[in-house]
């Protein structure tokens, strides 16, 4: 049933009610977890960090190489925040997209990509709790003024090659705040622990903007190690700028 429901879905963005004319697709580069087809402009640069559960902090830093190819990295700092003295920090991860469509009218924009970004690392298993989006395809459309649907689906694991799926909405009042909303890791319930997670990002100036958000909303049971599953609130900071 889920399937069917993103692929009717699918096919709904796929034939977009609206669009003011055949100008390329602009939307933010990234909703809550999940990508969109938006690239960062050449000369571009962005420094964002999400602060989350238990004093986290994870720094990101991206550019753009050319209009259509970002490339950027980010990393985890565990404890950074509070009282714990023991702060880890891990890997930094690669995070790359290439736009090969800008859509127009009735077709969506699309970007192929890569983000080794996970979360929750356990230093005992050595692996993230939860999976990176790995190697992705991404489209994004505007089905009204303002209304954008980013929709796609990632592989992480390559020796299953399990694929899964993804979409969001996200709608913009008056330039001020976003409404985010999306559904990760669809199609496989037992192995993928798919999420739930909406928010808010305000747009504090046209450089920089603060998100506020709940992510895994609709979560039940455990972790690959074990522990128990839980919704994790998190503040994500942004700040984009040019060479």
């Amino acid at each position: 049933m889920k399937k069917l429901f993103f692929f009717f879905c699918f096919f709904l963005i796929a034939c977009p009610v609206y669009a003011e004319d055949d100008s390329v697709v602009v939307s933010d580069i990234n909703q809550i977890d999940i990508p969109t087809a938006s690239a960062f402009d050449k000369y571009a640069f962005r420094f964002g960090s999400r602060l989350y559960s238990g004093g986290g902090a994870q720094v990101n830093l991206g550019f753009g190489i050319h209009d259509r190819l970002s490339l950027g990295t980010s990393f985890l700092i565990d404890g950074l925040i509070g009282n714990d003295t023991h702060i880890r920090m891990r890997v930094p991860e690669i995070d790359v997209k290439f736009r090969f469509w800008d859509g127009g009218r009735y077709i969506p924009a699309f970007a192929l990509g890569y983000n080794g970004q996970g979360y929750f690392y356990d230093s005992d298993l050595k692996e993230y709790q939860e999976d990176e989006k790995g190697l992705y395809l991404v489209g994004t459309s505007e089905l009204l003024p303002a209304f954008f649907a980013n929709f796609g689906v990632n592989m992480f694991d390559f020796d299953t090659n399990k694929v899964y799926g993804f979409i969001g909405f996200n709608y913009t009042l008056e330039e001020v705040v976003t409404i985010m909303a999306e559904y990760d890791n669809l199609f496989h319930h037992v192995t993928s622990q798919e999420r739930f997670n909406a928010g808010l990002r305000f747009h504090i100036t046209p450089e920089f903007s603060v998100d506020v958000a709940v992510r895994d909303i609709n979560c039940s049971g455990h972790y690959k190690n074990g522990a128990e599953r839980h919704p994790e609130r998190i503040v994500q900071l942004s700040y984009d700028a040019k060479f």
